[in-house]
C-alpha cells in the first residue's frame, strides 16, 4: 500500500466485489456511489450533509470549473477542496463528454477539441495535456484521462476511430499527468475504456489501456441512450476485460436498479446526477420504487417518504409536507428531497457491500428487484 493510492478487495460473491480504496484524504468503500458536485457544490446540499449520507467521495466537473470560476482562480484560492469545504477525496472528470454534449460548436482534431463556451461564447481548446493541467490546478484526487465519447448509435467505423483516438489521448493523458510531479505524487489517474457496444473494440481498448498503465479503469460510452438491456449486455463482458486488481468505474450510471445490476457484473464505482436532479424535481427514490411527490395523492399523506429509510428527512417530515414544499417551489423542498435521495443511494451501496461480504448478494439482488420493481 502507498499513501497515494491503494485498492484492496475484501470479499467477492460471484463477480460482485467489495473493498476499499485508500488515498491521502481518506478511504473509499466500494462499491461506491459518488454524488455529483458539478460546479464545486452538490446542489442543494452542504458538504457536511453530503458526508452524513455516507458518501466517501464526490465528483467535480472539469468543463464547468475551467469556465467558471476557472482552474487558475481555483488554484490561487487553495484548490477545489478548500474552496468548497470538502476535505475528502474528489474525482474530476476530464471534461471531454461535456465539451461534446454542451457546446454548440465544436471542432475535433487529433490535437483535441476546440469549442465555444455555453456561458458566453468564448473560445477554448481542450486537449489531453490541458485536461491534466486543469485537474492538477483543481487538486483532484482521482484524475480522469481525456477521451472521446461518441453518441449512441454510431456506425462501426466511427466507433472504431473514436476508440483508437481515445487510446492515443489516454497515452498523452498519462504523459501529461506524470509531468506534474507534485500532483502525481499524491493523486491517481484512471483510464477510460471505449468501444461503443462492440465487444472486440472494448477488448482492444482494455488491452491498450492496460499497456499504458493506470491506477483504475472506467467503462465509458454507456448510459448515452442505449437502454438498460444493451448496457447490461456490455457489462456482461467489459469489467472482465479490465485488470481485476484495479477499481472499475462505470461512468454516469444511474438508476438504483442499474447500480445493483452493474455491481452484480463486477463494477466498483459509480456517479450520476439522478438522485440530486430528481430530488430537485420532486422525485424520491425508495425501496419500493420511485415516487413523484408532486402527485395530488400525497397532499394529505402523513407517512414518511420511505418507511424503511432512516434518513433525517424520513424521520422528521411527512409526504404531505414535502408535497406542499415542492408544489410551492420552496427551496427547502429541493433540499430535503435531495438529502433523502442521497441517503437512499448510500444505504443501497452499504446494503450491497454487506451482502457481498456475507456471501448473500444473489439474495439481496433478488429481493431488491422484486420490491423495487413491484
Amino acid at each position: 500500500m502507498t499513501d497515494r493510492f491503494a485498492f484492496s478487495i475484501a470479499a467477492t460473491d460471484g463477480v460482485a466485489r467489495t473493498g476499499v480504496i485508500r488515498m491521502q484524504r481518506g478511504e473509499i468503500r466500494t462499491p461506491a456511489f459518488m454524488p455529483v458536485g458539478t460546479a464545486a457544490t452538490v446542489k442543494a446540499m452542504r458538504p457536511a450533509e453530503v458526508r452524513a449520507t455516507g458518501a466517501d467521495i464526490i465528483l467535480g466537473n472539469t468543463y464547468h470549473l475551467m469556465l467558471r470560476p476557472t482552474a487558475e482562480r481555483m488554484a490561487r484560492l487553495g484548490g477545489l477542496h478548500n474552496f468548497m469545504g470538502w476535505d475528502r477525496p474528489i474525482l474530476t472528470d476530464s471534461g471531454g463528454y461535456q465539451v461534446m454534449s454542451l457546446s454548440a460548436l465544436t471542432k475535433q482534431s487529433e490535437e483535441g477539441v476546440a469549442f465555444k463556451s455555453h456561458l458566453d461564447g468564448s473560445r477554448h481548446m481542450l486537449t489531453p495535456e490541458r485536461s491534466m493541467e486543469i485537474q492538477r490546478l483543481l487538486g483532484s484526487d482521482i484524475v480522469m484521462a481525456f477521451d472521446e465519447c461518441p453518441p449512441n448509435g454510431v456506425d462501426a467505423q466511427r466507433a472504431e476511430e473514436s476508440m483508437e483516438r481515445s487510446m492515443r489521448w489516454a497515452a498523452r493523458s498519462r504523459a501529461g499527468f506524470d509531468a506534474g510531479d507534485d500532483h502525481a505524487a499524491r493523486s491517481a489517474l484512471f483510464g477510460i475504456q471505449q468501444g461503443s457496444l462492440d465487444e472486440k473494440l472494448r477488448a482492444r481498448s482494455a488491452a491498450a489501456l492496460t499497456d499504458i498503465g493506470f491506477d483504475g479503469y472506467a467503462i465509458g460510452g454507456l448510459a448515452v441512450g442505449e437502454g438498460q438491456a444493451a448496457m447490461f449486455g456490455v457489462l456482461d463482458y467489459a469489467p472482465g476485460q479490465l485488470p481485476a486488481d484495479k477499481p472499475r468505474y462505470l461512468m454516469g450510471v444511474g438508476k438504483p436498479d442499474d447500480l445493483v445490476g452493474a455491481v452484480a457484473r463486477g463494477v466498483d464505482m459509480f456517479d450520476c446526477v439522478l438522485p440530486t436532479r430528481s430530488g430537485r424535481n420532486g422525485q424520491a427514490f425508495t425501496w419500493d420504487g420511485p415516487l413523484n411527490i408532486r402527485n395530488a395523492k400525497f397532499a394529505e399523506d402523513q407517512a414518511p417518504l420511505d418507511a424503511s429509510c432512516g434518513c433525517p428527512v424520513c424521520a422528521t417530515w411527512s409526504r404531505a409536507y414535502l408535497h406542499h414544499l415542492v408544489r410551492s417551489g420552496e427551496m427547502l423542498g429541493a433540499m430535503l428531497m435531495t438529502q433523502h435521495n442521497l441517503h437512499f443511494y448510500q444505504d443501497l451501496m452499504q446494503g450491497m457491500r454487506g451482502a457481498i461480504g456475507a456471501g448473500m448478494f444473489a439474495t439481496f439482488q433478488r429481493d431488491f428487484d422484486a420490491r423495487y420493481r413491484r
